[in-house]
């Protein structure tokens, strides 16, 4: 029997525990303007940091970042000045950036940092030793960091140190999540290790891979079983947020309690039957292709194969999928929907 602890393991750290000062006089570079980079170049110049943003020749959100009032240069440029460089681009991009235009131009005794431990865990980018390197992982979407953050909150973060050559390594990363709201809801310390592999597990078997899977299958049997798709629309796919809705605001207990009891005991009886031991096996497995190195591998070398063909054929035969277009045909009868597809940064 596996002995398993559901116990609180980390200390959590909120706004009295940062030491502000710390970030005087220093200049951050946020390296891309997307979903996180704008939350947290808002967040921090809000908060009195000194931010520039760093994108390469051409970026269409140069003209945006210089909108709400940030200097924008090169990616080389801005690292050039800066005391802090936070890399906000995807996963898949990091490397190649880092190898031609970060690394050789980080100042010794500067901060790198990331919010995602997946270039560093798997030693795609190796840092000199003379730079501390550091992660603020925000445990929400970008536009959603920065609205919390104007609404005078926060979304969690979670941070881990990796290397730290100043001997202030752990202050300046409390500092910077400070800086960007994490610590008016608290912040929990983790390794890079413990966050790149927990993060891909959660996308890869529920949030993202199983979730999605799971409603596409169902409405894959009412469809075969004579249901019409709009029915099965409904029930699979558009009341998921519904549910998804009350775990958030109060956990699994808040959701059954705001449901009927037969639907509670359905849940009881007929969830284990669909996830199962066999489901939690292949999962099991699934972690340990994460921690071995195998999906970092086949993941980056369908980035290298060039064009990735296997990736964006999946893509499209997912976007094909009939759900997705008698999903598109319901949510043309929801006006209140509108414009939720864009996000505004």
């Amino acid at each position: 029997m596996e002995k398993t602890c559901y116990e609180m393991t980390s200390k959590t750290y909120y706004d009295q525990d940062a030491n502000w000062d710390i970030m005087k006089g220093k200049t951050i570079a946020i390296i891309g303007y997307g979903s996180q980079g704008h939350a947290h170049a808002l967040n921090l110049k809000d908060s009195g940091a000194n931010v520039i943003v760093g994108l390469y020749e051409g970026s269409k959100s140069k003209a945006i970042a210089e909108s709400h009032g940030l200097k924008v240069y090169t990616v080389a440029e801005a690292v050039k000045q800066a005391d802090i460089t936070m890399v906000l681009i995807p996963d898949e991009k990091q490397a190649d950036v880092y190898k031609t235009e970060i690394g050789p131009n980080l100042k010794p005794g500067s901060a790198l940092a990331f919010a995602h431990g997946f270039n560093i865990h798997f030693q795609q980018i190796i840092p000199p030793e003379n730079v501390d390197v550091f992660m603020v992982a925000p445990k929400g979407p970008g536009h959603l960091v920065r609205r919390t953050f104007t609404e005078g909150s926060g979304v969690p973060d979670v941070f881990a140190v990796y290397q730290d050559a100043s001997g202030q390594c752990f202050d300046i990363a409390v500092a910077y999540a400070r800086g960007i709201g994490g610590t008016r809801a608290g912040i929990l310390q983790t390794t890079f290790r413990d966050e790149t592999e927990e993060d891909l597990f959660g996308e890869q078997c529920v949030l993202m891979g199983g979730l999605c899977q799971l409603m596409k299958t169902g409405f894959e049997v009412l469809v075969e079983a004579g249901y019409p798709p709009e029915m099965a629309y409904f029930e699979c796919f558009h009341e998921m947020k519904l549910i998804v809705d009350l775990c958030y605001e109060g956990g699994i207990t808040k959701m059954v309690n705001s449901c009927s009891d037969t639907a509670e005991y359905g849940s009881y009886v007929i969830g284990p039957r669909i996830i199962t031991e066999d489901t939690k096996k292949e999962m099991k497995k699934c972690l340990e292709e994460i921690q071995n190195g195998k999906f970092a591998s086949e993941w980056l070398q369908e980035n290298r194969a060039g064009g990735r063909a296997r990736f964006k054929a999946m893509r499209r035969l997912a976007q094909e999928h009939p759900i997705e277009k008698v999903g598109a045909r319901l949510r043309n009868m929801m006006p209140w929907l509108k414009g939720q597809d864009k996000l505004q940064f």
